[in-house]
Parts: C-alpha cells; sequence; structure tokens
C-alpha cells in the first residue's frame, strides 16, 4: 500500500480517510464523521499494519499500539491521533507553553516502572509539569488524564488544551501519559495514576502547592482513570521505604469530561474495556471497576460535562456517577449539553460547547479551589 492509497480500499473509497504525507506529518485528505462498527475494524487494522507510514514509526509509541487504537475508537478519532501522533513523531514541536511557566516532564519512579514488560517509550510512564516561574501563595493543583481508549494519550490535544485552560486561572497543572493497552492492563493504569497523585502531593512544598487543593481531571477513557483514582485511592504506607509511597492518593477534587465510567453492559465503551481488561475480564473486576457501584462518602466532589449526542460513550456514563455521588452526600455538578460529538476537549471553535469551560471555572470558584478574580 502506498501513502496517500485509500485506507480501507475500493468498496470503501468514497467514506474512508485518505492521507499522505507532507514535510513528515500526517495530512487529512478527508474526514468523514461516521463510526464503524466492530466487524470492520479488522479490514482497517489489516491496512494499518502493512502500512508504511507506521513501519517508519514502529518505535514510536502510538504506533506500537495502533490495532488496539482503531478497534477502540472509530476513524475520526484514529485520523485525529495519528496528525497529532506523527506531527511530534516528524519533529514537529508543539504550541510553545507560557514564558512564565517552568516546563518539566518527569519519570514517575527512578528506574524501572512496576510491571513494566521494557525500558522503551511506552513502557515509562511520564508526568510533565506546568510550574509557575513566579510561585505566590500555595496553589490548587490539576493531573489531567487525556483519553484514547486505554490505547493511547491524547496529551497533545485534550491535555494541552485543558493546560491551556486551567493554568491562567492560578492553577499548577501536570498531564499524564500512563502506560496504556494491549500492552499494559489493569492495574498498571491505575498505578502511574495513583503514583501521579502521591508525587504531586509529596513535592507540594518544593513545587509551590497546597497538599489540601490537588484535583484529578480526565477526558474520555482517562475519565475512567481519574474516576477510578477517585474511587480507589489509598492512604499512603507509613511504612513504605519510598516517601513518596508514604503519601496519600485521594484527589481533593475531579474533573470528568465525556468520561468512561462504568465496564458494564449495556453502557461500557468495549474498546476502553478491551484494552483495559483483556478480552476476557473477570466478572468480579468488571463489576469493581463500574466506577459508579464504588462511590462511598468519600469519594471528592466531582465535575462532570458529557453531550446527550455523544455517539462513543453514552452519556449514562455521566449521569450514573452523578446520581451515585448524589445517592453517596457528594457534592457534584453534572453539566449536559444537547448536541456535540465526542471528543470535544475544551469545547474550542464551537459557540455552544465552549460554554462548559466558564461553567467549570465558576464551580472552582464556589469551591474555593481558584481565587475569585481568576474564574471570572
Amino acid at each position: 500500500m502506498r501513502l496517500g492509497d485509500n485506507c480501507y480500499g475500493p468498496r470503501d473509497a468514497g467514506r474512508a480517510h485518505q492521507l499522505s504525507v507532507s514535510h513528515g506529518a500526517i495530512v487529512i485528505r478527508r474526514i468523514a464523521y461516521r463510526s464503524y462498527n466492530f466487524e470492520r475494524y479488522h479490514v482497517i487494522e489489516r491496512y494499518f499494519n502493512n502500512y508504511e507510514l507506521f513501519r517508519a514509526f514502529k518505535n514510536f509509541d502510538p504506533f506500537g499500539e495502533i490495532a488496539a487504537m482503531v478497534r477502540a475508537y472509530s476513524v475520526i478519532r484514529v485520523a485525529t491521533a495519528m496528525t497529532f501522533a506523527c506531527a511530534v513523531g516528524a519533529g514537529a514541536q508543539s504550541v510553545p507553553a507560557s514564558p512564565a511557566l517552568d516546563v518539566r516532564a518527569m519519570r514517575l519512579w527512578e528506574g524501572r516502572a512496576p510491571g513494566a514488560l521494557d525500558t522503551t517509550a511506552q513502557d515509562i510512564p511520564i508526568l510533565t509539569a506546568y510550574l509557575p516561574r513566579t510561585p505566590s501563595a500555595p496553589r490548587t493543583a490539576v493531573v489531567i488524564c487525556s483519553g484514547g481508549g486505554y490505547g493511547w494519550v491524547a496529551t497533545k490535544y485534550e491535555g494541552k488544551q485543558a493546560q491551556e485552560f486551567l493554568s491562567p486561572l492560578g492553577v499548577t497543572v501536570f498531564t499524564l501519559d500512563y502506560r496504556v493497552g494491549p500492552r499494559y492492563h489493569h492495574p498498571v493504569e491505575l498505578g502511574d495514576a495513583l503514583r501521579a497523585m502521591r508525587m504531586v502531593r509529596a513535592h507540594a512544598a518544593e513545587w509551590g502547592i497546597d497538599p489540601h487543593k490537588i484535583g484529578i481531571m480526565g477526558f474520555s477513557a482517562g475519565g475512567h482513570l481519574a474516576s477510578t483514582v477517585s474511587t480507589h485511592f489509598d492512604v499512603g504506607n507509613p511504612a513504605a521505604e519510598d516517601p513518596i509511597d508514604r503519601v496519600g492518593s485521594r484527589p481533593d477534587f475531579a474533573i470528568l469530561v465525556y468520561p468512561v465510567i462504568t465496564m458494564s453492559a449495556p453502557y461500557a465503551h468495549e474498546g476502553s474495556r478491551r484494552n483495559l481488561l483483556g478480552l476476557t475480564p473477570d466478572t468480579g473486576l468488571v463489576r469493581m471497576l463500574s466506577n459508579e457501584r464504588m462511590v462511598t462518602a468519600s469519594t471528592p466532589p466531582t465535575f462532570l460535562y458529557h453531550t446527550d449526542a455523544d455517539a462513543e460513550v453514552p452519556v449514562e456514563n455521566s449521569v450514573l456517577y452523578y446520581l451515585a455521588l448524589r445517592k453517596a452526600g457528594v457534592h457534584a455538578e453534572l453539566h449536559v449539553f444537547q448536541n456535540g460529538p465526542h471528543g470535544s476537549a475544551m469545547g474550542q471553535g464551537d459557540p455552544a460547547l465552549s460554554i462548559w469551560p466558564p461553567l467549570l471555572a465558576e464551580w472552582l470558584r464556589v469551591n474555593g479551589w481558584v481565587p475569585a478574580a481568576s474564574a471570572k
């Protein structure tokens, strides 16, 4: 197959994406807003596995798991992922951070991460900090878990947009590149996210953070990870040799954006479930990671955003979690917009959906996590 050929083949030439390479980055020639069912994913996968571009980038993280990414998401999501990933792999630089921020990418563990299968990029979870160069009073912090169906991590898309929104509010932002399936399954992803929470709290004094104002934010499958941290946290191990492991991992609040919540039918996102739990997961594990069942009075206050028209992750995921929070007496706020696709991130470019980030800012202000002036 040549670069620029149709990804499906002759029968689907009118609907599939046509890709070409220009200056090392993929250009999407045509986009069809259609989700293809699972029976057809094997066709895409066969072409993708023989695609010259993927072979050229075989050592670049997202393409090691490209088949799972295709199975997990619609073609539009895959093409979007390739656009971002190839730009990075080809040496393109992301939008520079504000000069007022000190950006640091850090390994979650020194040396080999627990459960790591190798020492390649896809085996090393990374926490990137956006620290103010001139810190003031101790600030609120947020750890961001971007989505990707537990097959990749959309940090350059969802994580970047969220960071650019939260930093001006006076929030110290951390983006998490956690390990994903099908190479890794639960509990590796949860272990990475819990470690990120501990790491931020353990370094709170050094980084100018209030240790009692550390939240977690998750998009899509990253929302499942964030809600799993919110319902499966621990207080730390005082006897641990590693001082970071002595610190608790409970978020002080959570922000869930079109989240995957349940692993149970009929509302589970099958791709996320397969990447996280494998093809034949234990029923007890499915129940334990259906986080609407795991909410307690200790679950942190939560803000939820979803759209009723979401065709990838049913809005019932957010509704079920909200109802569970309400039943447990946990403060929560749910915003469901009528229209809008899955993966809308911070709603940039959409006059209707761009309303939800200011609602989040107001929620953060009301609860005392950002100053009043910052939220306006």
